[in-house]
């Protein structure tokens, strides 16, 4: 579709500002989740509210593989190293410190940035299979170690995690309430959206996308892809952390299955199921999976092999997720409405 423009009193066209369809199924996604909050409210269902706040937990999570396997080229299967780092230490804040949600949050990035540098050098130096690997190795140590560390709780994890008062300047969200957390929550994962997917936009982005697609034209062109991936591993560490430092707030509790491969797996998987380098079919697919576990669960407790089904059909049959399948399918619609003929 074009637009009239006049210049020099001469009529010509220009083409329209054409829609993003990714755009528009993140709107949609946050759209659903606040009338998802006003039903939840309406029938006053606690469960419902903390089912829906898990989901996005988990979707930020997602969030940061997706940033190392679809904008980076790199298969971190041990991802959920970082997300129980972030509860584990927002959990010993709130329950040693002081209760405050802003304090455990910027100990998370503070020591998530660190140990990201610490596990990026070691991990950054392998490509593929080998860094997929060398990732999983790490967060198996360390979820050992906190196995087997009574300080830490052992293999009971901590319990009795204080509620925070998150404080946003005139107003206050009070986490013990499930609707409120369940909101502040949905902004918080929309923030950590926009923000990637603004970086993405800029030159940083476009230098991961250009690594993820030739790594050796970017050496040869005069970049470094290391210090590229190791920023991005570091950013992703970040983004996990922060995720899971929600965690403890929303359940009271922590424990090193936070940290095993299943969290990890899991999360690879909702990434594949929504839509690999896209962001938000991390969300889709960490809320969509998240639910079904809830319901499969219910009724049976082999709801894995219903997931593991589900990924392998989404493999064979969608290679490129949901997202994947609805961009293009959205691009035909609006091109016939713009061109009936």
């Amino acid at each position: 579709m074009h637009e009239l423009t006049a210049t020099a009193g001469v009529l010509t066209t220009t083409p329209a500002k054409r829609r993003n369809p990714i755009r528009w199924l993140a709107f949609l996604f946050f759209g659903l989740a606040l009338v998802f909050a006003a039903i939840a409210g309406v029938q006053g269902d606690v469960f419902f509210f903390r089912l829906g706040t898990e989901a996005l937990i988990f979707g930020g999570l997602a969030l940061s593989v997706d940033l190392l396997l679809g904008r980076t080229g790199l298969l971190p299967l041990g991802q959920a190293l970082f997300f129980g780092f972030g509860a584990y230490v927002s959990a010993l804040v709130l329950k040693q410190g002081l209760p405050s949600f802003w304090l455990a949050m910027a100990v998370v990035l503070a020591s998530t940035t660190l140990a990201g540098l610490v596990g990026g050098v070691i991990a950054i130096r392998a490509k593929g299979v080998y860094f997929a690997l060398i990732s999983f190795g790490l967060a198996q140590v360390v979820s050992k170690v906190v196995f087997n560390t009574r300080e830490l709780g052992a293999s009971d994890g901590l319990i009795g995690v204080p509620v925070p008062q998150i404080s946003l300047g005139l107003v206050g969200v009070d986490a013990a309430s499930p609707g409120g957390f369940f909101l502040f929550v949905l902004v918080f994962i929309a923030a950590l959206y926009a923000g990637l997917t603004y970086l993405m936009e800029t030159p940083f982005g476009r230098q991961l996308a250009a690594i993820r697609a030739n790594e050796h034209r970017v050496r040869f062109l005069g970049f470094d892809p290391w210090r590229y991936k190791l920023a991005a591993f570091v950013l992703a560490a970040n983004v996990a952390g922060l995720s899971g430092a929600l965690y403890p707030m929303l359940r009271g509790f922590v424990s090193p299955e936070l940290m095993f491969f299943q969290v990890s797996g899991n999360a690879v998987i909702n990434v594949i199921v929504g839509g690999t380098g896209t962001l938000i079919g991390a969300l889709y697919g960490s809320s969509i999976l998240t639910v079904l576990k809830s319901v499969v669960g219910s009724f049976t407790a082999h709801h894995q092999l219903v997931i593991g089904a589900i990924f392998v059909m989404a493999v064979i049959f969608f290679p490129k997720g949901l997202i994947g399948y609805l961009v293009p399918a959205l691009e035909r619609r609006w091109a016939r409405k713009e061109n009936p003929s």
